[in-house]
């Protein structure tokens, strides 16, 4: 876990979707400067990104029953702590690659007028909606796994 156990925060993943947005962009402009076209995403891409969002809410559903009391079955402590190092690393990863596709939707704008470049607009907008879902998911799933601390250390 990140930050002295807080666990990873939005700025922190801005941080890195304008990092990586903006490294992609200077890679990717200087690809495209020599004569390159941006390629075609796949549409798969995106099913992928919404699936791995939705087995890592999954995973973090039967935590958020154990830590509510819930749950009718106990709880492996390593199998929390696997799903809170998940739900960071697809929160992480969907940040990257929110940027990555930025980069590449940004671009794309630029140069609507080159052929094809609207039907690979809107599969990197597609893509790139799909990764912050993903992000958000392992945010979502990050707090499920949140453990208060008691009330006489909240001070």
């Amino acid at each position: 876990m990140v930050n002295d156990g807080r666990g990873l925060r939005w700025a922190q993943l801005a941080g890195i979707v304008l990092v990586v947005g903006l490294l992609s962009w200077l890679g990717w402009r200087l690809y495209l400067d020599r004569g390159h076209l941006l390629g075609q995403v796949s549409w798969l891409s995106s099913v992928l990104l919404l699936a791995m969002a939705a087995l890592v809410i999954a995973a973090g559903l039967p935590v958020r029953r154990f830590l509510r009391g819930e749950a009718r079955k106990s709880l492996n402590p390593v199998r929390a702590a696997r799903t809170l190092v998940l739900a960071q690393a697809a929160a992480l990863t969907g940040a990257g690659l929110l940027g990555w596709y930025a980069a590449q939707a940004a671009l794309a704008v630029a140069d609507l007028t080159l052929p094809g470049y609207r039907s690979v607009l809107g599969e990197l907008v597609a893509v790139g909606l799909s990764a912050a879902v993903l992000m958000a998911a392992g945010m979502l799933t990050q707090r499920m796994c949140r453990v208060d601390p008691p009330h006489d250390e909240r001070g």
